[in-house]
C-alpha cells in the first residue's frame, strides 16, 4: 500500500462521537498518521507495534494495514468501541486493550506509536505518563508533540536518544465549541526515539 492510499483509507474511519477536551481527545489526522507510519515502515520499525492512547484506532489500524502486529491501548470505552468497529470495517487485525497507560504492562513490543495528550488542559495527564510507559515498553518510539518540545523531550527520555525530529502540519478540525475555526493548522513535531 502506498502512503496516499493509506491516507485515503484512514480518512474513512469514524472519529470520536463525544470527545473530551479534558482528556485532549483530538483525532490524529489521516495525513499525519500516514506520514508517521510510512516513516516507521521505512526504518523497519513496524514489527509488533503498540499505540498508547489509541482513541478510535487511527494509528493502530494504519500499522496493521501496513503489516504490523498491532495493539491499541485506550482508557475510554466509547472510543474503544469505535476503534473496534473501525478495524472491522477495514479488515484490520488489531488487538485492542481497555486500560490505562499507567497500569498496562506489555511484553514483546518493538515499537510504540502515539499521539499523546500534549498537556494543555489541567485535567489531562499530558505526555509524561505516555512517554514513561512508552520508554518501559519498547526500544523504539514514534511520538507527536507540540512544536518547541525538543529540549523537554531530549531531557525526559534519557538515556534513550532522539534520533530524528520531523515537523509536520497537523490539521486540527473543529471539535469543541471553543474552537473558532473549522480547521486550524498547527505545527507538531514527530520524534523517533530509540534506546
Amino acid at each position: 500500500m502506498k502512503k496516499k492510499q493509506l491516507e485515503i483509507t484512514l480518512e474513512r474511519l469514524e472519529g470520536f462521537s463525544e470527545p473530551s477536551f479534558q482528556k485532549e481527545q483530538y483525532a490524529t489526522p489521516a495525513s499525519v498518521a500516514a506520514e508517521m507510519l510510512f516513516l516507521a515502515a521505512l526504518k523497519g520499525d513496524l514489527g509488533t507495534v503498540c499505540d498508547l492512547g489509541s482513541g478510535t484506532g487511527m494509528l493502530a489500524i494504519g500499522a496493521a494495514l501496513l503489516g504490523a502486529r498491532a495493539i491499541g491501548v485506550e482508557i475510554d470505552s466509547k472510543a474503544l468501541t469505535v476503534a473496534k468497529r473501525n478495524a472491522k470495517s477495514l479488515g484490520a487485525d488489531v488487538e485492542f486493550i481497555h486500560g490505562d497507560v499507567n497500569s498496562v504492562h506489555l511484553k514483546g513490543i518493538d515499537t510504540v506509536i502515539m499521539n499523546p495528550p500534549f498537556g494543555a488542559q489541567k485535567a489531562s495527564r499530558g505526555d509524561r505518563a505516555f512517554l514513561c510507559r512508552a520508554l518501559a515498553t519498547a526500544k523504539t518510539i514514534y511520538s507527536l508533540h507540540n512544536q518547541g518540545s525538543e529540549g523537554f523531550i531530549r531531557r525526559f527520555v534519557k538515556p534513550y536518544t532522539v534520533q530524528e525530529i520531523y515537523r509536520i502540519p497537523f490539521p486540527l478540525k473543529r471539535c469543541f465549541e471553543f474552537h473558532s475555526e473549522d480547521v486550524k493548522i498547527i505545527e507538531v513535531e514527530l520524534y523517533r526515539i530509540t534506546c
